[in-house]
C-alpha cells in the first residue's frame, strides 16, 4: 500500500522539537504506524495514530476511536500483566487518537524466514535446523499462553510476530560463517504485534480461526516452508491445556476453508 506523507501528527508529538517528521512504518486502513520518541528522547516507541475519518459522523467517529484504542490498550496490558510477550503500554490519548507502545528491536518472523530461505544458487535451506524448528516451537508457546488467557489476536501474520534479537557481547557477526548468519537470525524471543483487532474470548472456535489465519499466512508468504506449521502446531499443543478441542476445531476451520474455496 502506498504510505501517504500528508499526515499530521497528533499533540504532543507535532510540536517543534519533534523535527525531522518521524519516519511512517506502515499505513492501514484505520491507522498509522510512526517510529518516534517518547517521556525522553532516548526512548523509542511505535506510535499509532488513529486519524479522524471526514466521512463518519464526526460524534461516531470519536466514540469509535475511543473504543478501539481502549480495546486495544487493555488486551496488551492484560497479556503483559499475564507474562504473554508483547509490548508495553507506553501511554494513550483517545481523544487525539494515539497509543503509543514499546518499540521492538528485531525483525518480523516474515523477514526472518525470508533471510533463512534465500539462499545461493544450489543451496537449499534446512528446514530441519535446530534453529528455524527452535523458531516454529517458540512461535508455538506464546501462542498457547495467548490463547490460555483468554485473548484471541484476530490477526495472525508472519508480519505480526517478530523475533527481538538477544545483545550479547562481543558479538562479532562479521565473522560469522554463512550458515551461522542465518542461523542468527532466526534467535530471540518471539514477541506478538499489533492487536487492533484482538477480542477477549473463551470460546475455541476463535482460537482456532486464529490458528487457522496464521497457517495460511505461512502458506501464502513462505510455501516452501508451509510443512513448518506443523511444528508451531504440535508445541501448542504441548503448552495449551486447552488445545486438544481447539485443533479439533482448527480442522472443521481448514475443511470450511477448503470448501469456500472450491466454490469461491
Amino acid at each position: 500500500m502506498a504510505q501517504s506523507t500528508t499526515h499530521t501528527l497528533p499533540p504532543p508529538f507535532n510540536s517543534s522539537s519533534t523535527t525531522p517528521k518521524p519516519p511512517l512504518i506502515t499505513q492501514g486502513a484505520e491507522a498509522l504506524l510512526y517510529k518516534t520518541t517518547y517521556l525522553t528522547p532516548s526512548t523509542p516507541i511505535a506510535l499509532k495514530h488513529r486519524p479522524k475519518k471526514s466521512y463518519r459522523h464526526p460524534t461516531l467517529d470519536t466514540r469509535l476511536t475511543k473504543a478501539r484504542i481502549l480495546a486495544e490498550a487493555r488486551v496488551l496490558v492484560k497479556c503483559k500483566r499475564e507474562g504473554v510477550v508483547v509490548p508495553a503500554v507506553l501511554g494513550a490519548d483517545w481523544e487525539e487518537g494515539w497509543l503509543a507502545c514499546e518499540w521492538i528491536e528485531g525483525k518480523t518472523i516474515r523477514a526472518a524466514l525470508d533471510g533463512y530461505l534465500k539462499r545461493d544458487v544450489g543451496e537449499e535451506a534446512d528446514l530441519r535446523g535446530e534453529g528455524v524448528r527452535g523458531l516454529m516451537g517458540r512461535i508455538g508457546v506464546v501462542l498457547a499462553k495467548l490463547h490460555g488467557i483468554g485473548v484471541v489476536h484476530g490477526d495472525l501474520t508472519t508480519s505480526n510476530l517478530m523475533v527481538r534479537q538477544l545483545e550479547r557481547e562481543g558479538d562479532g557477526l562479521e565473522s560469522l560463517s554463512l550458515g551461522e548468519n542465518r542461523e542468527k537470525g532466526l534467535e530471540g524471543e518471539v514477541v506478538i504485534i499489533d492487536f487492533g483487532l484482538a477480542t477477549q474470548s473463551v470460546q475455541d472456535e476463535d482460537r482456532a480461526v486464529d490458528l487457522y489465519v496464521l497457517e495460511r499466512a505461512f502458506g501464502s508468504t513462505h510455501p516452501q516452508a508451509e510443512g513448518l506449521f506443523e511444528e508451531v502446531l504440535r508445541v501448542y499443543g504441548e503448552s495449551y491445556k486447552g488445545a486438544k478441542v481447539v485443533l479439533r476445531r482448527l480442522e472443521d476451520v481448514r475443511l470450511r476453508g477448503r470448501k469456500k474455496s472450491m466454490i469461491g
